[in-house]
C-alpha cells in the first residue's frame, strides 16, 4: 500500500462520512438546549475520530501511527456512547441507534486493519 495523503485511506474516507452523518444528525435532532452539552461532546469524538488518523499519519511513525489510531477507536466508542445518551434522551429512534452502531463496527473494523497493517509495515528502528 502506498499512499500520498491520509485522504487516500479507506479508513479515513469511511470515518469522515461517518463524521458528516453524525453532524447532520446533531443539526436535525437534537435540541438547541443541548448546544453546548451533548451535542459538543458528540461532535468533538467523532471529530476526533478522523482528525487523530490524520495526525498519526502525518508523524511519519509507524508505533505513533498506531497510537494515534488507537485514540481514534476511543474516539469511536465515546461517539456511541453519546449516541446512547441520545437513545436515552429520545433525540434519535433505536433504529438509527442501530444504523450508527452499524457504521461504527465498520469504521472500527477499517481501524483494526489499519493498525494491524501499520504493526506488520513497522521498521525495526521505530520499534524505540
Amino acid at each position: 500500500m502506498n499512499y500520498l495523503n491520509f485522504t487516500d485511506l479507506e479508513v479515513y474516507k469511511e470515518c469522515r462520512q461517518f463524521r458528516i452523518n453524525i453532524s447532520n444528525l446533531v443539526k436535525t435532532n437534537f435540541p438547541i438546549e443541548e448546544k453546548f452539552k451533548l451535542s459538543d461532546q458528540i461532535l468533538g469524538s467523532s471529530r476526533s475520530v478522523t482528525a487523530c488518523i490524520a495526525e498519526g499519519y502525518g508523524r511519519y511513525y509507524f508505533k505513533e501511527n498506531i497510537q494515534f489510531c488507537r485514540n481514534s477507536r476511543g474516539s469511536l466508542t465515546e461517539t456511541l456512547e453519546h449516541l446512547i445518551t441520545a437513545f436515552d434522551e429520545k433525540y434519535i429512534s433505536e433504529q438509527e441507534l442501530l444504523t450508527f452502531k452499524s457504521k461504527i463496527d465498520s469504521c472500527g473494523k477499517l481501524l483494526n486493519g489499519y493498525i494491524n497493517y501499520l504493526k506488520r509495515a513497522k521498521k525495526p528502528k521505530d520499534e524505540e
